[in-house]
């Protein structure tokens, strides 16, 4: 009954310094994205300010997103800067609960905020996030094109001057496109070209097309070996306009790496993202015990200043430790699974050998 009492008091404690900590780091995120927003929109004289501030609410919780392990360790901190101030410690050692007992309760208790984090929470940033880019690409310079890829290969839409194109490919081949059909349109979509070739070299905006056949409108065939054809896009363009994989639920992107594959892209960006994601609950958990330790260790006689600078500093290197991993893993120099367990494995058993030794604090 005991024990029950103290675990409640605990997540009461625990969650209310995880809410105060998530609104502060809103309001900064907010603010510094307000003012981005606010620049980018500067331009658009018909734009008021409740757009931008409506784009920025969209934005915030995917940033979120990527940040809570951050938001972990420093909840942890003020977690035991308030059990210290008010000798809660102490009174839990003298009932029975030690050390350990509270940081096992800190992490049960983390690993579920992990799990919410992972279904409801990303849910909706991802949905929210669709939205933001939907909405913002309205205003970008890209917005007359479009690219999408399905089942059933590569589908660009692009225009340069008066002529449309919609381009169609079966495969991508690194720099290479595969079974290539182009149609082109003018303004009022009436049909001026098509044109099939076997492949497609799209190093630059110039792509060199080899095995052509070009159909006029009147279904007049040239055949030609060669064939240098204008775009907007080029292989960096097309990679990079499938790299927003935070506006993508589980399922979406699950889906997206077997379109992937199909098509012939890499997806190692995707492996490593969904890597990440299962993940997270235990990456929590990691950041936490950290933390703890770290707390432990100071034992709670230095400032607040100290102590959160103490903090950012452990994440910072922890940022770079997965940071470096995950570049072996997005470079092919390691497996995926290994560039986001690995480093996981290596943080939570340097905790555990931590852990064995603050009972006794």
């Amino acid at each position: 009954m005991i024990n029950k009492i103290y675990s409640r008091h605990i997540y009461k404690v625990y969650l209310i310094r995880f809410t105060y900590i998530t609104l502060i780091f809103s309001s900064l995120i907010f603010v510094m994205n307000i003012l981005e927003e606010l620049k980018f929109f500067s331009e658009h004289d018909d734009v008021g300010i409740g757009f931008p501030i409506f784009l920025t609410i969209l934005n915030l919780p995917s940033i979120l997103f990527e940040i809570f392990p951050f938001i972990i360790l420093i909840t942890t901190q003020f977690f035991f800067i308030k059990f210290q101030n008010n000798s809660e410690i102490l009174i839990f050692r003298n009932n029975g609960i030690n050390n350990i007992k509270i940081i096992f309760h800190l992490s049960l208790l983390v690993f579920m905020i992990g799990l919410i984090v992972i279904t409801f929470f990303h849910l909706v940033s991802a949905n929210m996030k669709n939205s933001y880019l939907q909405f913002k690409n309205k205003y970008t310079k890209d917005n007359k094109y479009l690219a999408v890829i399905n089942e059933n290969g590569l589908w660009i839409k692009d225009k340069i001057d008066n002529q449309i194109m919609i381009i169609h490919s079966e495969k991508i081949n690194k720099n290479l496109l595969e079974n290539i059909a182009i149609t082109t349109y003018d303004d009022e979509f009436r049909n001026n070209n098509s044109i099939v070739a076997k492949s497609a070299n799209i190093n630059n905006q110039i792509w060199k097309l080899s095995s052509v056949s070009i159909i006029d409108s009147f279904g007049k065939r040239e055949n030609v070996s060669n064939y240098n054809f204008k775009t907007n896009f080029d292989y960096i363009k097309i990679n990079s306009l499938f790299s927003n994989l935070e506006s993508l639920n589980i399922i979406e992107l699950i889906k997206q790496k077997k379109d992937f594959q199909n098509v012939g892209l890499n997806v190692s960006d995707i492996d490593l993202y969904l890597n990440k994601f299962f993940s997270l609950p235990i990456n929590l958990i990691i950041f936490s015990l950290l933390s703890s330790i770290l707390m432990f260790n100071v034992k709670f006689k230095k400032s607040t200043t100290f102590v959160l600078i103490s903090g950012i500093l452990l994440s910072v290197i922890i940022y770079y430790i997965y940071y470096f991993f995950g570049l072996l893993g997005s470079n092919n120099k390691i497996p995926i699974s290994f560039a986001v367990w690995l480093p996981n494995l290596i943080l939570f058993l340097s905790c555990s050998i931590g852990i064995v030794n603050i009972n006794e604090k």
